[in-house]
């Protein structure tokens, strides 16, 4: 099976290299560069793994921090679910869809 892909998002570790202390300090920088993005929109981006980010706000982030996109994205590789114990304390074994099948519907009533 293959590894399922994760990334890290280093924005706040970034901005604190470079003298960047507070959320606020990134949304005139990103207001040059033409992306007008709310108070809670850049504090969401610095604080939270972004799921959607524009090419346009990537684009920006990297002109103002200096620096390639690998040290802002660094691609890992998620950590695999482990299965949970049984109540006897072992593994369940995956029996897949087994017997567990749907029964055919019956149609009952006259015909038309």
């Amino acid at each position: 099976m293959p590894s399922k892909l994760d990334y890290q998002w280093h924005l706040r570790e970034l901005m604190a290299k470079r003298g960047m202390y507070s959320t606020t300090a990134l949304q005139p920088l990103l207001a040059e560069r033409g992306i007008n993005l709310s108070t809670s929109q850049v504090y969401r981006l610095v604080t939270e793994k972004p799921e959607r980010l524009s090419m346009k706000v990537l684009m920006a982030l990297l002109d103002i921090l200096g620096c390639p996109m690998d040290e802002l994205i660094e691609p890992v590789t998620a950590a695999a679910a482990r299965p949970r114990k049984a109540a006897g304390g072992e593994l369940p074994s995956d029996p897949g869809v087994g017997t567990f099948r749907p029964k055919r519907a019956r149609i009952s009533g006259a015909d038309s």
